[in-house]
């Protein structure tokens, strides 16, 4: 498979990182709305281009992964690409997700493409073990718990703001929400009762702190739900302690079975990660080799996780899986 990278921050090296332990693919090209002679890859023989070149490159990719921000540049950049190429990008505004598959769906069977939308670890595998959980214990609730860590996307919409020079976000969950949740009390939990967010902003100088203080504390979709505390510091304290970028998160499903449902189960699924974006990229390069055997198949529009046949993701064959995984 021959893939191309659309946007070069930390997922976009990641992306590329992560190629170099698939085998069965190989990077193509990288392409950047910045000056492309200013990014510098780190494999050797492949090019960077201006994404403005993307199209004269269109049958040289199998998959285009499109690494870029889900605050602004996604909701249009994913279906102005799958007019053209086989896309997979992470987009993750968990409430906006209906419409951004509408919207891409359309423009994938326009361009007789395959798309993948939502690829990551949530969304993505925290959603397929969601589903497998209620599928699995149909009497039961669902509690989803994201951190400690940076976030990539909250982190994203933060530096969007006006007045931001840098910024990470991290995601803490509540210990007490957590431990009840473990221990079967099925609590009723809000966002706001579960996690905190705390921001840590670079701002420009003179820049109107409470105002940017207030634009993300009531920014939909990220943080008006949330206990959010936003703390300004120096650029050199953000590059000191706040150099990597690590995440994790639970999902678990409590319920109840037995005749007259006496007994509890519950389920949990664990990722602790050293490396948000480098993580998420391997999980879109499974995707992307389910994507190029989906489309060989004949196959296009919007998919999701939910689509794909857990054999299409893994470069073994079925027998393989049978003789090793089973």
């Amino acid at each position: 498979m021959r893939i191309g990278i659309l946007g070069y921050g930390n997922l976009g090296k990641g992306v590329e990182c992560a190629i170099r332990n698939n085998p069965d693919m190989e990077l193509a090209g990288v392409f950047t709305r910045r000056n492309p002679e200013s990014i510098k890859i780190q494999t050797k023989g492949v090019n960077v281009y201006s994404a403005d070149d993307m199209i004269k490159m269109k049958d040289n990719i199998d998959i285009m992964i499109i690494c870029c921000g889900s605050a602004t540049d996604l909701p249009t950049m994913t279906p102005e690409t799958a007019k053209h190429f086989n896309v997979i990008d992470s987009y993750d505004k968990h409430k906006n997700i209906p419409q951004h598959f509408k919207n891409v769906d359309k423009a994938a069977k326009q361009g007789d493409n395959i798309a993948f939308i939502s690829v990551g670890w949530d969304p993505g595998m925290f959603s397929l073990n969601r589903l497998f959980e209620n599928a699995i214990l149909t009497n039961g609730k669902d509690y989803t718990f994201w951190g400690k860590g940076v976030s990539q996307g909250h982190s994203d919409a933060v530096r969007r703001v006006d007045g931001v020079l840098d910024a990470k976000q991290y995601t803490i969950p509540i210990d007490s929400a957590l431990n009840s949740v473990r221990s079967g009390e099925n609590p009723e939990l809000t966002a706001y009762t579960s996690h905190t967010r705390e921001c840590f902003v670079v701002a420009e100088e003179g820049a109107n702190l409470e105002k940017i203080e207030k634009e993300i504390k009531t920014m939909p979709a990220y943080f008006e739900d949330y206990d959010t505390k936003v703390k300004f510091i120096t650029k050199a304290e953000l590059d000191r302690d706040h150099a990597n970028i690590p995440h994790g998160g639970f999902v678990i499903r409590s319920g109840k079975t037995g005749w007259n449902n006496g007994n509890n189960q519950i389920i949990e699924y664990r990722l602790k990660l050293d490396s948000n974006p480098e993580f998420n990229a391997s999980i879109i390069l499974a995707y992307a080799r389910a994507a190029h055997r989906m489309r060989k198949r004949g196959l296009t529009g919007c998919k999701t996780v939910f689509d794909v046949a857990p054999v299409d993701l893994i470069d073994m064959s079925s027998e393989e899986l049978r003789a090793n995984m089973l």
